[in-house]
């Protein structure tokens, strides 16, 4: 048996470090957190100073029993989990659960995994700092209760099964309030001019400073320049700098992670981990922009080497952020003549992303010489301007340039011809074209992120579990969205000539945004009314500064709570007991046909509209039809509520089989022969024609075809299938996985038998489960046609 025992989060962390350490050491994973809040109202004792009773989950007790032999033979335990708050509480968690001795107990922390960190932890142990725990501990205890309280004050007052959290709460109201200033906004348009000049045979781009609010004053200025004659009035040229980006936190990483490589934040911070635990980058939950002497120094060597000395601008940033969290190091990789890694598509993209940022830091400021030409004409009031660049010095542009969210319509710029003050120019062409104003951008993942951090929400740990668990509960969802078209008017003057276009543009496509779900904005609207303070920036920030003064030692964790619980308490108590219901309701109109009402609601299933009234006269019940994807009961019309009915539709026939085209719990699909095929989001479940329903129908028999990998006689409901991870057997409800190792074509009956009683008819929720097709729900949509349907309309759906 090894003299020590090593302690860490995750197998492939124990895998990486086991590879540094002598045979005297043994390394093992505890898999991250070995307990946690027992479950239920009792976990917190408020009257007892807040002290909370944790338990031992029942997927980690094998785990315990396997690390309390271990320590218990070993002379030293060295826990090694992660040097952040989380990291010291799991450390703190196995000395409590596996009763480890003082004396033989040592804390060990490093900003990555290489041989020369790990050796250097070794020598320099410490205690485990419980002012970090009982960060951790605040957090964790106040958002139990936060949670607790607050969620049963929801289903009572708005809809059954809802959750709030403390920070996911005011995360939403951030995409909830961005929706509403979108669709509050109001575009206006000008005409935006710009003109190509001929200047010794080669092609000279200007744009006007002015724009025009109409189509008469647009036309009037290009009349006035069809006789003008047009020369260069000013030239000013002077020098410029761009400097590096720091290297990355853990919000940057996600931020440019997103634009550059489309990952959401939790896709990167999932990679991240690897990386880190692979001992390819330093630690990813960061808010640090500082490098370590060690690592400015190899990269300075790597700098000069690869590009020269005039390449090499040795730097240390300093983080702004005053909560940044203890002394860590800004994500970088822990090799810089490490250019690329072995590993997956993902990890290596990512991880030249986080090595080309620490590099390009390091590096000298790019020198530019900036152009701007002012160009004017005769009895013209207003002058054009052309703008030119000419990189004198690459810099750090040699490895890398930072992305930003910002859209601009101007491109990027250009160098500009030889020309001269007084010269004369040709005018070529002028385009006076409309354009529109735009509202403020929806959220991607990042740019909340981004927004988060500024406000002083959540830390590096937080933003990635809050944004998921916003989507998971369905107060958010993440997707694109089609644009709509609209008439933009372009009037352009070639060889003295106005011609006049109108042209259609689209507008509106989001790709990979945040949109609030009806159930998000309600829940919203409840808290912000009654739970104002829990609902505030500030006050959520403020939250924040006070764990970060746990975490230094200059506030006790239990007095924190006491003075938030408090007042919260009071509130969650008057609002259950006195405030109306929330109700999302609202009445559009009347049906033409019928004259009956028609409305909008919130229901079991999701939003829903309803022509006439909830009557319990089996005559007069009214009908109903789920929302769309994208609609809103704030915003939604009465033409297009009414669209929702025409639903089932007929699209047309196949093999004398009647097609139609509906909307159920997860989308729009077709219905054929008993059989349902989902209708995907390129379609367009009002339009789609009977020749592409029925290539849809046969691509999906093609599927199925190729899913079934055998069956078998003796049991009709047992097969084995192919899913996106491989093949699984499937009985009923039930999947089951097939071993490494084992064909799953030549598996015989009793083979399956064999397998499925080994599992315990236990329900697989790995590669079986995820390759599963989505079952198309119709008979439990928004809009029930059920008598379910009347009992749910009296508890208020």
């Amino acid at each position: 048996m090894s003299k020590n025992l090593v302690i860490v989060e995750s197998p492939a962390k124990a895998k990486t470090i086991e590879k540094f350490l002598g045979s005297d050491f043994t390394v093992k994973s505890c898999f991250g957190h070995i307990r946690d809040l027992a479950k239920g109202d009792d976990a917190i004792d408020v009257k007892n100073n807040f002290h909370p009773s944790y338990e031992v989950s029942d997927d980690k007790k094998a785990i315990v029993a396997e690390l309390k032999k271990l320590s218990k033979d070993a002379e030293t335990v060295w826990l090694a989990s992660d040097e952040d708050r989380e990291g010291e509480a799991i450390s703190w968690h196995l000395s409590e659960v596996l009763k480890l001795e003082e004396k033989k107990t040592r804390r060990i922390v490093f900003h990555e995994i290489t041989k020369p960190a790990i050796l250097k932890a070794i020598d320099n142990p410490r205690g485990i700092n419980k002012n970090l725990v009982d960060a951790q501990q605040a957090r964790r205890v106040l958002d139990r209760l936060v949670g607790f309280e607050l969620s049963p004050v929801l289903w009572k007052k708005v809809k059954a099964n809802l959750s709030a959290g403390r920070v996911q709460s005011v995360a939403v109201r951030l995409i909830v309030e961005r929706e509403r200033e979108i669709n509050a906004f109001n575009a206006s348009s000008a005409y935006r001019v710009t003109a190509k000049f001929k200047v010794g045979g080669k092609n000279l781009e200007a744009e006007l400073g002015k724009r025009f609010e109409t189509e008469a004053e647009a036309r009037a200025f290009l009349e006035k320049c069809a006789s003008a004659e047009f020369s260069i009035q000013n030239l000013e040229v002077k020098p410029a700098e761009k400097s590096p980006a720091p290297p990355f936190t853990t919000s940057t990483l996600q931020q440019e992670a997103s634009r550059k490589l489309g990952y959401g934040v939790s896709t990167t911070m999932s990679i991240a981990q690897k990386l880190y635990e692979h001992g390819h980058i330093t630690y990813m939950r960061t808010d640090s922009v500082n490098l370590s002497e060690l690592a400015i120094a190899a990269a300075k060597n790597q700098i000069t080497g690869q590009f020269g000395e005039a390449y090499s601008r040795p730097m240390r940033y300093t983080t702004k952020n005053d909560s940044a969290q203890e002394a860590h190091e800004a994500i970088r990789p822990t090799y810089f003549e490490n250019a690329e890694i072995d590993g997956t598509n993902q990890e290596k993209r990512l991880y030249d992303l986080i090595y080309k940022r620490a590099m390009a830091s390091q590096m000298a400021k790019a020198q530019i010489e900036r152009t701007i030409a002012t160009i004017s004409a005769p009895g013209i009031n207003e002058n054009f301007s052309a703008t030119g660049e000419v990189l004198k010095f690459e810099g750090f542009l040699k490895v890398y340039l930072e992305s930003t969210d910002e859209e601009s319509e101007d491109e990027n710029s250009k160098m500009l011809p030889p020309i001269s003050v007084g010269e004369k120019l040709v005018l070529d062409q002028m385009e006076a074209a409309q354009r529109y104003t735009r509202p403020a951008a929806r959220y991607t993942e990042a740019s909340l992120v981004k927004k988060m951090e500024e406000l002083g929400i959540g830390r590096p740990s937080t933003y990635a579990p809050t944004i998921s668990t916003i989507q998971k509960r369905g107060y958010v969802v993440r997707e694109d969205r089609e644009g709509k078209d609209r008439e933009s008017i372009s009037l352009l003057l070639k060889k003295s000539e106005i011609t006049r276009e109108v042209k259609t543009e689209k507008y509106g496509t989001e790709k990979a945004k945040l949109f609030p779900s009806d159930i998000g904005m309600l829940v919203t609207d409840f808290l912000s009314k009654h739970f104002d303070k829990i609902m505030d920036y500030g006050f959520t920030a403020s939250v924040e500064e006070e764990f970060d003064k746990i975490a230094q030692g200059q506030l006790v964790w239990n007095k924190m709570i006491e003075k938030f619980y408090g007042p919260f308490h009071v509130e969650v108590t008057r609002t259950s007991e006195t405030a109306e219901r929330q109700n999302a309701e609202r009445m559009l109109g009347n049906d033409p046909e019928t004259g009956a009402p028609v409305y909008v609601k919130v229901g079991r299933f999701g939003p829903y509209a309803q022509i006439g009234e909830n009557s319990d006269d089996p005559n007069e019940k009214p009908r109903y039809a789920s929302l769309r994807s994208g609609q809103l009961i704030e915003t939604i019309s009465l033409a297009e509520a009414l669209d929702l009915f025409k639903l089932p539709r007929v699209v047309g026939e196949f093999e004398g089989k009647t097609i139609k085209a509906s909307i159920g719990r997860f989308g729009p699909y077709l219905q054929h022969d008993g059989k349902f095929i989902s209708i995907p989001k390129t379609d367009d479940v009002f339009g789609i024609t009977q020749e592409r329903g029925i290539e849809l129908i046969e691509a999906k028999r093609v599927s199925d075809a190729n899913k079934l990998v055998k069956a078998f006689e003796e049991d009709e409901t047992l097969k084995i299938l192919n899913g996106r991870w491989g093949p699984y057997i499937s009985r009923g409800k039930d999947n089951f996985r097939i071993p490494k190792g084992k064909k799953a074509e030549e598996m015989t009956y009793s083979d399956v038998l064999e397998l499925i009683k080994a599992e315990g008819k236990s329900e697989v929720k790995s590669a079986a489960n995820k390759s599963a097709p989505k079952k198309v729900a119709v008979k439990k949509s928004a809009a029930k046609k059920t008598s379910a349907k009347k009992a749910a309309a009296k508890k208020g759906k």
